[in-house]
Parts: C-alpha cells; sequence; structure tokens
C-alpha cells in the first residue's frame, strides 16, 4: 500500500517503514505528526484519487532527527573590477519514518 501526499508543499510517494528527508517541520525527535492532504491512495485491490484530496485518508509519521542538508556554496565574480564574494547555504531538514499509510 503506497500514497501520494503533500508535505511542506511538496508531494512524495510514500509507503509504511519510508524515511524521508523533507523541508523543516516543527517538532521534536520523536514526535508524531499526521498529513491530511493525501492525493492518492493505492493498495492491491483498488486506487482511490482524490478531487483534490482522498476524504478521511491520513498518513502518519515520526520524527526521526532535525538535520541540516549539504551546503551550497554561492559565489559572485565581476570581471575587470576585482569583486569576488562567496557565501554558504545549509538548508534544514527534517527525517520523517512513516508508521501508517490509510
Amino acid at each position: 500500500m503506497f500514497a501520494i501526499v503533500t508535505i511542506a508543499g511538496k508531494q512524495y510517494q510514500v509507503a509504511k517503514g519510508d524515511v524521508l528527508s523533507v523541508d523543516k517541520i516543527d517538532g521534536k525527535a520523536g514526535d508524531t505528526v499526521s498529513f491530511d492532504h493525501v492525493l492518492l491512495v493505492s493498495d492491491a485491490k483498488a486506487t482511490k484519487v482524490g478531487t483534490p484530496v482522498v476524504t478521511g485518508a491520513k498518513v502518519k509519521g515520526k520524527i526521526v532527527s532535525q538535520d541540516k542538508g549539504e551546503k551550497i556554496n554561492v559565489r559572485r565574480y565581476k570581471s575587470k573590477v576585482r569583486y569576488r564574494k562567496s557565501t554558504g547555504f545549509r538548508s534544514r531538514l527534517t527525517k520523517i519514518e512513516i508508521v501508517a499509510v490509510g
């Protein structure tokens, strides 16, 4: 059984036991979260497609950790004027383990 769910503005295909890295969600490690914006639910027998969401469907997860992503270096350069600037950025991520789909 799997579902397509919207988490923090992005769509993910999830199944029970999956571990996802998503944009930061408020909460501490060990907290449970539920997602109501389920777009599609499918099992071996049938597929339910929402218009726009499937009524009564929820995906439950557990926050595993709050992390930072890989560092992205941003460099700016202008020729002939000796302008060089370098900055870095690390996005904040949340690891979620999917506990239940349904």
